[in-house]
C-alpha cells in the first residue's frame, strides 16, 4: 500500500472509531460536488443542501458497512442518489406562486412554467478544486430544468452516466437494478432530454471574460437608466423569460420587452448588483426608494449567447442571501 492509500485507511479506521474530525476530512472533499449532484436531481438548492445533509448523516451513521469494494465517492454517490430518489417521490414540491409586484400589470404570458420550484445555484470558487466537478452547462438554469421534466429515475442514470461518467454497471449498483435497464433508461432519457433542451449553437462569452463583462456591463446601464431601445439591443430574437415561483414565461423579444417595459413605465428603477450563479452571470436587482434603505426585489441570471441575452430567469428577493448579496442596500 503507497503512503497515500496509508493515510486514507487510518483516517477511515479514526471515523469508523468515531472520530467526526476524521470522517469531515473523509467526506470533505465530496461535498461540493454532491450538493450540486442533488441540485441536479432536484432543481432546488434548498432542497438539495438537506438531501446533502441526510447524506452525510447516512453516511456517517453507516461507515461501519463501507467495506471498500467500491471506491468512497461512488459509496456517497450511492447514498445521495437514492435519497434524491426518494425526496421526488415523496416531498412536497414548492407550488406555482401568483403575481406579486405592485402596481405591474404584466402582459398575458406565453405559457406557463413546470418547475416552479426551481432556484439558483451559487457558483463554486473559481480558484477552488471543486470548481472543475461543475461543468458549466450541466449546472446552467435550462439544462436543471430540462432535468426536472424528466422521470426521476432517468434523471439519475443520465447525471451518473452521462455527466459523471460512472459506468454502467456501476449505476446499476447503485440503483439496485440490472445493468441492461440502466442502459434502456440512458436511451430513453437521452431522448427525452433531446426534446426539452439542446445547448446553444453559438457558446456565451468564457466566465469572467471581457466579452462577458461587456454584456453584462450594457445591461446593468440599459436596465438601471430604464432604456428599452439598448434593452432591445442587448436581447436575441427567440430571448426566454422565466421567473420561478410564478409560472410566467415569455419567448421572444417583443413580449420580453413588453414585459420589462411594464416595469419601467410603472415608475420602478433599480440598482443591480453583480453576481454568479449555474455558471451564468447575474444580478441582485434593488428598488431605488426616496429615502430609506433599497429593498432587494429580485435576482437575475442571465444566459449569453455570443455578444447578446439569451435568456433571464428572474428569482424571488429570498434567494438574495443565500447567493451572497445583502437583502437590502443601504440608502443612497
Amino acid at each position: 500500500m503507497d503512503g497515500d492509500g496509508e493515510v486514507a485507511g487510518e483516517v477511515l479506521s479514526r471515523a469508523r472509531a468515531g472520530d467526526g474530525a476524521a470522517f469531515a476530512e473523509l467526506t470533505g472533499p465530496y461535498r461540493r460536488e454532491l450538493l450540486v449532484h442533488c441540485y441536479r436531481m432536484l432543481g432546488s438548492a434548498t432542497e438539495a443542501e438537506d438531501v446533502l445533509q441526510d447524506t452525510l448523516l447516512a453516511a456517517w451513521q453507516g461507515l461501519g458497512g463501507f467495506e471498500g469494494r467500491a471506491s468512497l465517492r461512488t459509496w456517497l454517490y450511492r447514498i445521495a442518489t437514492n435519497r434524491c430518489l426518494n425526496a421526488r417521490r415523496t416531498a412536497a414540491r414548492r407550488p406555482a406562486a401568483g403575481w406579486d409586484v405592485p402596481g405591474v400589470e404584466p402582459p398575458g404570458p406565453t405559457r406557463l412554467g413546470e418547475v416552479p420550484w426551481l432556484e439558483p445555484l451559487p457558483d463554486a470558487a473559481p480558484d477552488g478544486p471543486e470548481a472543475g466537478h461543475e461543468r458549466r452547462e450541466t449546472v446552467s438554469l435550462a439544462f436543471v430544468t430540462a432535468l426536472q421534466r424528466l422521470p426521476p429515475r432517468q434523471v439519475a442514470v443520465l447525471v451518473l452516466r452521462d455527466v459523471l461518467a460512472f459506468r454502467a454497471d456501476e449505476v446499476a449498483e447503485m440503483l439496485g437494478a440490472t445493468t441492461e435497464s440502466v442502459k434502456s433508461a440512458l436511451k430513453r432519457a437521452r431522448a427525452g432530454l433531446r426534446a426539452r433542451w439542446s445547448a446553444d449553437r453559438e457558446p456565451p462569452p468564457a466566465r469572467g471574460s471581457a466579452a462577458e463583462a461587456a454584456v453584462v456591463t450594457r445591461f446593468v446601464r440599459a436596465w438601471e437608466t430604464a432604456d428599452v431601445a439598448a434593452l432591445v439591443a442587448l436581447l436575441t430574437d427567440d430571448v426566454f423569460m422565466s421567473m420561478p415561483p410564478m409560472p410566467h414565461e415569455y419567448e421572444g423579444r417583443d413580449v420580453v420587452v413588453r414585459f420589462c417595459a411594464g416595469l419601467f413605465d410603472a415608475g420602478r428603477r433599480f440598482d443591480l448588483v453583480p453576481a454568479a450563479a449555474n455558471g451564468q452571470p447575474a444580478l441582485g436587482a434593488y428598488l431605488r426608494t426616496p429615502e430609506g434603505p433599497r429593498p432587494g426585489v429580485g435576482f437575475y441570471v442571465l444566459r449569453l449567447r455570443g455578444d447578446r441575452i439569451a435568456a433571464m430567469t428572474r428569482f424571488e428577493a429570498t434567494v438574495l442571501p443565500a447567493v451572497g448579496l445583502p437583502a437590502a442596500l443601504p440608502a443612497r
